[in-house]
C-alpha cells in the first residue's frame, strides 16, 4: 500500500439514512442526488453507475497525460464506456468491470499501447487491481 506524500484534492459527501435507496451530497454542494437501488423503481442514481462514471473519467484525463509522455495527440471524440457489474458469489457480493475505450483514427497497436500505459497510471485502475475483475477492450 503506499502512502500519499501530498494530498491534492479531497472528494467529500455525506450519504444520508438509506443508503442506496437515500440521498447524497457533496460538501461544495456540487454533487446533490437521489439514490436507488439498481433495478428498483427509484428515480436516483446508484453507487455502480457511480462508480463507472468516476473511473471513466479518471481513465481519460489519464490519457492524457499518458499520450503526452508518448507523444500522441489524442482524438476529440475519444471515449471510454465503462460498465460495472454488482453480482454474487455464494452470499457474499462484489463487483467486476469493464472498460470500453475508443479511440478513433489511432493506429490500433499505438492505441492498445497507450491503453495499457494508462491502465497502469490511473489511480482507480490501481485501486482495482487485483481486488475486482477488470477487463479494459479497445474498441
Amino acid at each position: 500500500m503506499h502512502q500519499l506524500e501530498k494530498v491534492l484534492y479531497t472528494g467529500k459527501t455525506h450519504t444520508s439514512a438509506g443508503g442506496r435507496d437515500g440521498t447524497a451530497r457533496s460538501s461544495d454542494g456540487r454533487l446533490d442526488i437521489k439514490l436507488s437501488s439498481p433495478g428498483s423503481a427509484g428515480d436516483g442514481t446508484n453507487p455502480e453507475q457511480l462508480f463507472a462514471a468516476g473511473w471513466s473519467a479518471c481513465f481519460i484525463g489519464a490519457m492524457g497525460l499518458a499520450a503526452a509522455k508518448m507523444k500522441v495527440t489524442l482524438p476529440s471524440d475519444l471515449a471510454v464506456d465503462a460498465e460495472v457489474d454488482l453480482g454474487t458469489t455464494g452470499n457474499a457480493y462484489f463487483l467486476q468491470a469493464r472498460l470500453n475505450v475508443s479511440v478513433p483514427g489511432l493506429d490500433r497497436d499505438v492505441a492498445q499501447a497507450l491503453v495499457d500505459a494508462t491502465h497502469q497510471t490511473c489511480p482507480y485502475s490501481k485501486a482495482t487491481r487485483g481486488n475486482i475483475d477488470v477487463m479494459i477492450n479497445l474498441a
